[in-house]
């Protein structure tokens, strides 16, 4: 009777050589005795080789006997034998998988913190900063945020650093830093005046030390001495740091485009689902095969990593949802564009002229609608700080 190779393989089979004077008449009383033999050879000199399985073979001792038919084994085939030979080699493979163990454990640390590209900030200031942040020696890299992540927390705890980088390349992790450029604030001690930097209606000055040239509701062009730094007569003068405070009116135009469309995205319900097998940066698709049909799509990942108690091992899922998207066109009324971009451009133009800043005026020069635009010229009237310091310097110097 033939057996299944594969299970014949899990349960064991010899191959064995019958030897003996007719040797063919033991083959139909093992038949009738449901024995699992297959693939029989008839040999040279009235020998037989056969196939079958383990617990068929030690069966075969009362028909041997009473045919007086001798049996040499040729080959050992299955699950059984290997696992015998794998007993004897057990510590052989116990010390190949602590290996591997020992291997995989010591790579996952950090053996070593460097810092490069600093000059005025201490290395140890930014070693400790990176300590707060888990980046030490003889850490598990996988308690680690991201490179990213671990960049921007060290860079707020270092205010004079203008960027930090955090590269980890396998037990070694490097902190670059590049060192913000902070000129020094001297105090002022030579004299000078206030003068305008732009052209404005000045609005406001209060003068703290100086002499005010200028009054409010007064139009000044750029440069004007608005607080001098000389007081006193001809005479009696005297030469100070000219300091205060002075706002005015200064006059912006801005071209403004704004579409007459908005377009957003609609889900239809048609979704595409793809797995992979996960190994450390590398991924087996297993499921979801095939080019995506959708035109317009969305793809939303979710990731599983396996974990044993604190450890997280190499492996793991990766599951993909694809949802098909529809882009809807709406238009837009040309009062609610307008009002759009004039919105914008008025927060532009205060991020570029302070803080302080307020737009006190606006009047729509000229609007014209074309290509689905409407572009628009807008002039503003924005009250800020005009004060720009001037030294002033003597004929001596």
């Amino acid at each position: 009777m033939k057996q299944s190779l594969f299970i014949a393989r899990l349960r064991g089979y010899v191959r064995i050589q019958i030897r003996g004077k007719d040797c063919e008449r033991l083959i139909h009383p093992m038949v009738e005795g449901g024995f699992s033999i297959w693939d029989i050879q008839p040999g040279q000199e009235g020998k037989l080789e056969l196939n079958i399985l383990i617990k068929d073979f030690f069966r075969l001792r009362p028909l041997l006997k009473r045919t007086g038919c001798r049996v040499h084994v040729l080959r050992r085939h299955g699950m059984p034998f290997f696992m015998e030979k794998m007993g004897r080699r057990k510590v052989f493979f116990g010390g190949l998988a602590a290996f591997v163990i020992g291997i995989y454990l010591l790579t996952s640390l950090v053996w070593q913190v460097t810092v490069e590209g600093n000059d005025r900030i201490a290395a140890s200031e930014i070693l400790q900063a990176a300590a707060k942040q888990g980046i030490h020696k003889f850490q598990w890299k996988f308690k680690l945020d991201p490179a990213e992540n671990l960049s921007r927390a060290i860079q707020q705890q270092l205010p004079s650093a203008a960027w930090v980088g955090v590269e980890i390349r396998g037990t070694h992790i490097n902190i670059k830093v590049v060192e913000a450029t902070i000129p020094d604030k001297k105090p002022l001690t030579s004299p000078r005046n206030i003068v305008a930097s732009k052209n404005a209606l000045v609005t406001l000055i209060e003068s703290k030390k100086g002499r005010p040239m200028v009054k409010p509701n007064t139009y000044v062009r750029k440069g004007a001495v608005l607080i001098s730094g000389t007081i006193g007569d001809e005479q009696n003068s005297q030469l100070v740091v000219a300091d205060g405070k002075i706002r005015g009116v200064v006059w912006y135009t801005s071209r403004i485009e704004a579409p007459l469309t908005k377009q957003y995205k609609v889900y239809t319900g048609e979704t595409i689902h793809r797995n992979y097998l996960v190994f450390g940066t590398r991924a087996l698709q297993v499921s979801g095969y095939g080019k995506t049909a959708f035109e317009h799509f969305e793809t939303i990942p979710e990731r599983k990593t396996l974990a044993w108690r604190s450890f997280s091992l190499p492996l793991g899922w990766l599951h993909e949802k694809v949802m098909e998207v529809n882009l809807i066109e709406e238009p837009v009324a040309v009062e609610a564009a307008r009002q759009g971009g004039i919105e914008q451009a008025k927060a532009k133009l205060l991020a570029s002229a302070g803080s302080d800043a307020r737009i006190v005026g606006e009047k729509i020069l000229h609007e014209k609608t074309e290509n689905g635009k409407i572009y628009i010229d807008v002039h503003f009237e924005v009250e800020e700080n005009i004060a720009e310091e001037q030294p002033i310097v003597t004929q001596g110097e």
